[in-house]
């Protein structure tokens, strides 16, 4: 039994709309070993290990549903079982985790499955998969093992499981605040392996890092890590605090708690989490004793005289009390029969208990601390208390040292209560915990003592949010309260676009639509990430990865995100959900890859984006494959684009109050028309879109459409739509490889990225639509396309050129050095292409040469290009000869030593060249 390949979904996909692991599992000979087979050895030993498993429901939906399937009929197989006992795993591990599906890869595949199990952090999800394979094979009758030996302890992997994904967790302040926001329907990313998490997107974001927000002043954190000067600045303002002094030897701490008289307290100068702290002690052997264990985590030492009471912490949030809390130390009460580790081992039994912060509780330590205590008492682990007679373990009351927590927040006395909150306002913390020892939390303490030991910053919540007596309070939602103040914004717009072709200029018409509107857009495509129009990253950025770095940017407000396919069999959407969600097309491309072999289940990961969407999907009615995802969205609105006015459904959608967006014809042209609520809006002739050549390119004109769709289903105005448009066009520099048009030839040239037969064939279409003597092609295809992907792009261009030019892509992708040109060649020829009117040229720099030597004056030379700005650069620095060279369109090189404004004006009538004589071509002005 072994893991062939894994696959880590950060957000909806093809299996799940939230975060699953999935395993390509293959059984081997274990398929022969289902678990009716395997006995009820191996049933109850994999229940002995995790009990949690008798609680399964499995597909009886009830407890014990997953035992009773084992041992039914022939049982189940140990994929299935695996899937459970992963999710189980994660559960020890106090995740709140319970989805899982395992199937059968194919009938070709015997033995092989797919098991898809839901998982809270990605390096836990795995471990725990990995985990759950060891333990399966350790239960194993030992000629089927394959992984494990006698050697292997499952007792000692589960705890180092736990402690591992413990550490990868977040911690109990930062969950509660997490589920807080999203209880309020706010988004976020964790932006480390720690605390540090992003609540909202954009620029909405708000920070938190355990209970430290963006707000929080540093000057307030500085202060509350000052012991010293906190104690000074609260007992000026009357608050009580103890006397205290600050020193760096022993000697002097034996001095300072003379002075101090009585019982005394020695802490760091500025630890936490009650580390290094001594209480009560008189004697200079303690305060000595004290003052080591304190420097091992502080240079200097605070002493400070002892106050008798119940330690107590009161939090305090945005300048209010919200939860009080008695704390008491980890300790064992006496039985007159056990000794101490017997009623150590009594108390860790407790099932709340557990290891870190897994539980409510956590297990109590004999270690050198609890020793100090016994030693103090004169006591041993082994000695044997008396009846009734409590023995602490612990000088102070952490939790996370076994402590308790003991509810108080409705019986504080107002005087109390109100010194809390005067503490941590002139501390200057938005969120503070004040640490109050009280013989009465009931009681004033200005009738019965007590005072403020520290005001801690970044206060814990867990002793609020579960405590082990009392009643559990809300400590996490009043600071997202704080944050996001209700009826304030933490979303920020989201459109996801995909589809085989047309993805990525629809993309940026969206983005360049919202600029014109006014919002600062964050984009992800092929090329890069671009904020505010400007690109930031550059590389094919239509994965999950993008996504999450444009909503993580604290300057966009409005995000279009380029979903391509291999982001989506790879990891998920980036984005639990998106506002509009748009499917342009579903065309043959990448067949055969990642198990996508037809285009029906291709259409199936292109749909994700729409399920994903909630206010509106927007789909190609003129696709039947888009068409038929409109039974699984479950967006508010679905809008239909279709470039048939007569569209049967379409009609009927609209006269049924639908939103779609149709390709009329009128008198002047084509215009692009929305409909809304049984309203008529005609937007824009598509001649006037600078990116459809006067209307030529079709293609141009439905991404056009789609994108007046999306731009109109999040909001904007009919006028910045209509602007966006008309000053978008297809410049090398808006949008590479998009239909780039050079006109500074004798002859036209055309370059487009396109890589599929769909695309090519559009581009095919638009070359007999322009107007030219010749016509002239540059055509490939990827090297990991199946041979009749590649027959198929040589069909779609044959008898619609005079010549073409076969080349291959730089990298081969598998494929020998002419194997691509030469299946291509072949393809034209058998579609009745003569021999002579091909040249088969495998280097793209070759090929594009060639083909722009043979350009004539009024010639078309339409290039497929794959290293988009090297090809570029080739087609623009191109020098024609002889009469070509007499025949080029002059254009005018302003002198260097002009000025700064002669040469914008320049630029704006056309080229400019600087010192370099590199040529920049002028993009659209905003």
């Amino acid at each position: 039994m072994r893991i062939l390949n894994r696959n880590v979904y950060v957000g909806p996909s093809q299996y799940a709309k939230f975060p699953v692991i999935r395993l390509e599992l293959d059984l081997g000979a274990l398929e022969q070993w289902p678990t009716a087979r395997l006995g009820d050895a191996f049933i109850d030993g994999l229940v002995a290990a995790l009990p949690g498993l008798a609680e399964h429901g499995c597909s009886y939906r009830e407890p014990g549903g997953f035992i009773r399937r084992m041992r039914e009929g022939e049982g189940t197989w140990l994929g299935h079982v695996l899937e459970h006992v992963a999710i189980e795993l994660q559960n020890v591990a106090g995740e709140d985790v319970t989805f899982g599906k395992t199937r059968s890869i194919s009938d070709d595949r015997p033995g092989v499955y797919s098991v898809v199990y839901e998982y809270a952090q990605k390096e836990e999800g795995i471990a725990a998969g990995e985990l759950a394979l060891k333990l399966l094979d350790s239960l194993l009758p030992a000629e089927l093992r394959n992984a494990t030996d006698d050697s292997w302890n499952w007792e000692e992997e589960r705890d180092g499981f736990i402690r591992y994904a413990q550490r990868r967790a977040l911690g109990p302040s930062t969950a509660s605040l997490v589920k807080a926001a999203v209880d309020r329907g706010i988004p976020w990313l964790r932006l480390n392996e720690q605390s540090l998490v992003q609540l909202g997107h954009g620029k909405y974001q708000q920070r938190i890092q355990a209970t430290v927000t963006g707000r929080t002043p540093h000057i307030a954190v500085e202060l509350a890590s000052d012991k010293e000067e906190t104690n000074k600045i609260l007992g000026s303002l009357g608050l009580p605090v103890p006397r205290q002094e600050l020193v760096q030897s022993a000697d002097a701490a034996w001095r300072a708690a003379r002075r101090l008289g009585g019982p005394v307290v020695l802490k760091p100068y500025n630890g936490n989490h009650g580390r290094g702290i001594t209480i009560n002690v008189t004697a200079q052997d303690e305060v000595r004793a004290g003052f080591e264990a304190a420097r091992e985590h502080s240079r200097s030492v605070i002493v400070e005289t002892y106050l008798a009471g119940d330690d107590h912490r009161l939090l305090v949030v945005n300048g209010e009390l919200i939860a009080a809390t008695r704390r008491t130390p980890g300790h064992v009460v006496g039985d007159g029969a056990s000794t101490v580790a017997q009623l150590v081992e009594v108390v860790n039994s407790d099932p709340r208990r557990g290891v870190g912060h897994e539980k409510v509780l956590t297990k109590l330590k004999l270690d050198r601390e609890a020793e100090l205590m016994l030693e103090r008492k004169g006591y041993t682990a082994g000695s044997v208390p008396a009846a009734g007679e409590v023995v602490p373990l612990r000088s102070t009351a952490n939790l996370s040292t076994g402590g308790t927590a003991t509810d108080v927040t409705d019986i504080i006395h107002p005087d109390n209560r109100a010194m809390a909150e005067r503490a941590v306002r002139a501390v200057g913390l938005d969120v503070g915990g004040v640490d109050f020892l009280s013989t009465n939390i009931a009681e004033s303490y200005k009738s019965i003592g007590g005072g403020i030991c520290e005001v801690n910053a970044a206060p814990g919540f867990r002793m609020h949010i579960a405590p082990s007596e009392g009643t559990p309070r809300d400590a996490a939602g009043p600071v997202i309260d704080m944050l996001f103040p209700p009826g304030t914004p933490s979303r920020v717009p989201i459109a996801a676009v995909t589809g085989t072709n047309g993805k990525t200029t629809t993309s940026r018409m969206l983005a360049h639509i919202a600029k014109m509107a006014g919002y600062t857009p964050g984009l992800t495509t092929t090329d890069g990430v671009y904020i505010d129009g400007q690109r930031t990253v550059e590389g094919d950025m239509t994965g999950p990865v993008s996504a999450r770095m444009v909503l993580a940017d604290p300057q966009i407000d409005f995000a279009v995100l380029e979903t391509a396919r291999g982001g989506l069999v790879r990891a998920g959407m980036g984005v639990a959900e998106v506002d509009v969600g748009a499917v342009l097309n579903v065309a043959s491309d990448h067949l055969g890859l990642k198990g996508i072999d037809t285009l029906e289940q291709l259409a199936e990961v292109k749909r994700i984006v729409v399920e994903a969407a909630t206010e509106c999907a927007v789909l190609n009615a003129d696709d039947p494959n888009v068409l038929k995802m409109s039974a699984y969205t479950d967006a508010k609105v679905l809008c239909y684009v279709t470039m048939n006015p007569s569209h049967p459904l379409v009609r009927e959608h609209v006269r049924a109050g639908g939103r779609a967006c149709a390709l009329e014809q009128g008198v002047n042209g084509h215009m692009i028309t929305l409909y809304d609520k049984g309203s008529h809006i005609p937007l824009l002739w598509t001649h006037l879109i600078p990116a459809t050549l006067e209307g030529r390119a079709l293609h141009n004109v439905q991404n056009a459409m789609f994108a007046a769709s999306m731009a109109f289903s999040m909001g904007i105005k009919l006028d910045a739509i209509r602007h966006g448009l008309r000053t978008f066009d297809t410049t090398f520099f808006q949008a590479p490889g998009r239909m780039n048009v050079f006109n500074e030839h004798p002859f036209k040239v055309i370059m487009d990225y396109a890589h599929n037969a769909h695309a090519v064939g559009m581009m095919a279409d638009l070359a007999q639509r322009l107007d030219a003597s010749r016509r002239i092609v540059v055509v490939a295809g990827p090297g990991d396309r199946r041979d009749e992907d590649l027959r198929e792009i040589a069909q779609v261009v044959a008898g619609k050129f005079d010549h073409y030019v076969v080349r291959r892509d730089d990298s081969l992708r598998g494929r020998d050095g002419d194997e691509v040109p030469r299946i291509i060649a072949r393809a034209l020829q058998a579609a009745g292409v003569g021999a002579d009117a091909i040249s088969v040229i495998p280097d793209e720099q070759e090929a594009v040469d060639a083909a722009l030597r043979m350009g004539q004056a009024g010639d078309l030379v339409l290039v497929f290009a794959d290293a988009l700005t090297r090809s570029w650069k080739q087609i623009i620095r191109f020098k024609p000869e002889g009469d070509l060279a007499r025949a080029a369109p002059r254009v005018e090189i302003p002198a260097l030593e002009t000025t700064l404004d002669e040469q914008l004006v320049a630029a704006m009538e056309g080229v400019v060249r600087d010192e370099r004589g590199l040529r920049f071509e002028r993009e659209e002005s905003d």
